[in-house]
């Protein structure tokens, strides 16, 4: 297979996964409170990544390189444990559908904003009226979908 088909694979099982995640950690956070959640999440996270390096044959001297790497790239992380927490929060509260929704239409007004700046250095590309269009529908129909 490609590396075009497998990264294809992989964002289509990731969007999956993110739709569980919003269940689980929603009634995780019920459980057990979502700071808690989150922290519980984060070490299992971290185990894993831990053993799937190990698995791979790569050891765990990339956790070195990346606490030399420029501060500015762990935002990775740190939006991550955002998301997880938004997402603990927000599913018991506004439902999966809506949070997933808001959460998607959220991550497209975001890359279209990074793809126009050229922000992180990634190349610029023109944004459209059918493009601002599309996004406004999108932002519209993530809005109808909050439960009340």
């Amino acid at each position: 297979m490609s590396s075009t088909g497998v990264a294809t694979l992989m964002a289509i099982g990731g969007g999956l996964a993110a739709s569980l995640q919003v269940a689980v950690m929603g009634k995780l956070g019920d459980r057990v409170g979502a700071l808690e959640a989150i922290a519980f999440a984060f070490v299992v996270t971290a185990v894993l990544g831990g053993l799937i390096l190990l698995v791979a044959g790569r050891g765990l001297g990339g956790y070195a390189d990346a606490f030399h790497s420029p501060k500015w790239l762990w935002l990775g992380g740190v939006m991550g444990a955002f998301i997880v927490l938004a997402i603990t929060v927000a599913g018991p509260a506004i439902g999966t559908t809506a949070t997933v929704a808001l959460l998607i239409a959220g991550q497209l007004v975001t890359a279209t904003a990074i793809d126009r700046f050229g922000w992180f250095g990634v190349d610029r590309l023109p944004i459209g009226w059918v493009r601002l269009l599309g996004l406004a529908l999108l932002v519209a129909g993530a809005a109808l979908t909050i439960r009340k």
